[in-house]
């Protein structure tokens, strides 16, 4: 590229290899940046937030107020949204927000914490030279609801590594399932378990996989649910596997469900669509706009009923499970590549360095 490297400073919270879709999104831009023209380095801000103590801002501040000076400073919003706008108006940095989705809308809060971290997003994001998001429905969100104008908004869905097509399981074995995500009460695995005690009757397996101790609380919530519907020997809990773990399983699966709450995108509904999997997925957030049409039977989130019914119509039924599935080989092939979502990022933060006049 011509010209002299955009310096970049990559605020993000905590270890990059967290194993989050927020995280793996952060590594491949990383990966990616120096072939458009950034010259990017990641400034690791406290662990704490989207929960930060009065130590971890007072950090915090001080680590921005450290970035080189001519550095625009990309902000990720796990910790971005939850920063008091006061402390982003003393940081003398160009910055750009990096918003998955709001911190607001996560499940299992308090009315006083989600009207608190609401607020203090938007009250943020006023403060930001731009906003990139991650779906059109996450734009939509903040234009509406966070008043970001349209004009500070871009999009750069996440990539998705071209995957071969998955070969699932046996004939005759039980239809295999599989669900990827960090165990929360925004991914709804209850709502999945309980949707499952009712097809007893069919055969299938269920493999979760995604982290147990982010959250104790759900995973042993879920456990117990788990063990008391006597399912035990259906469903599995993996925890978190190797990257080669994790592309076995999806291999060796016939269906992927996702019966999140809300998803800012739902990278992992791109990894099943590149591998041709059907999928039976909620409508919740960006998720129905991510799974693409004849790919898939999409439900309203948090509906046993809807999900039950889905997911034994498609047990059920393998020749919808092929259809489906050649639907989401089709669309697989049309997916973003990381280093187009890196070469989006880059224009937005090059138009930041250079405004036009």
């Amino acid at each position: 590229m011509n010209g002299a490297p955009i310096e970049v400073a990559f605020a993000i919270p905590g270890r990059i290899d967290t194993r989050t879709g927020g995280y793996a999104y952060a590594r491949r831009v990383l990966q990616h940046a120096s072939a458009h023209g950034l010259a990017m380095q990641r400034l690791e801000l406290p662990a704490a937030f989207p929960c930060p103590g009065a130590a971890d801002l007072i950090e915090t501040e001080r680590l921005l107020k450290n970035a080189p000076p001519q550095a625009i400073v990309l902000a990720d919003g796990l910790a971005y949204g939850a920063l008091p706008a006061d402390l982003v108006g003393r940081v003398d940095r160009r910055i750009v927000a990096l918003v998955h989705h709001p911190l607001g809308l996560e499940s299992g809060l308090d009315a006083a914490s989600r009207e608190r971290l609401i607020a203090c997003e938007r009250a943020a994001l006023a403060r930001a030279c731009r906003v990139i998001v991650t779906s059109s429905t996450t734009a939509r969100t903040l234009a509406s609801d966070f008043g970001v104008p349209e004009a500070r908004l871009a999009i750069a869905e996440p990539g998705t590594d071209p995957a071969p097509r998955a070969r699932g399981s046996p004939a005759g074995a039980p239809v295999r399932l599989l669900a990827v995500g960090t165990i929360v009460p925004r991914k709804a695995c209850d709502v999945l378990v309980a949707a499952l005690a009712g097809l007893a009757d069919q055969a299938w397996r269920l493999d979760i996989i995604g982290s147990l101790d982010r959250d104790r609380g759900a995973s042993r919530a879920l456990e117990a649910q788990i063990a008391a519907a006597g399912l035990g020997d259906r469903i599995r809990l993996h925890g978190e596997v190797s990257e080669a773990e994790l592309a076995a399983a999806y291999d060796r699966a016939d269906l992927f469900v996702s019966p999140s709450l809300y998803e800012g995108y739902g990278m992992v509904l791109g990894e099943a669509t590149a591998r041709g999997l059907p999928i039976v997925a909620t409508t919740g957030g960006a998720a129905g706009e991510t799974v693409p049409a004849g790919a898939g039977l999409k439900v309203p989130p948090g509906d046993i009923l809807a999900l039950r019914t889905a997911l034994d119509r498609i047990i059920a039924d393998r020749q919808l499970r092929t259809r489906l599935g050649e639907g989401s080989w089709s669309a697989g092939q049309r997916l973003p590549t990381w280093d187009e979502t890196t070469a989006r990022i880059a224009a937005v933060l090059r138009g930041v360095a250079d405004p036009p006049d």
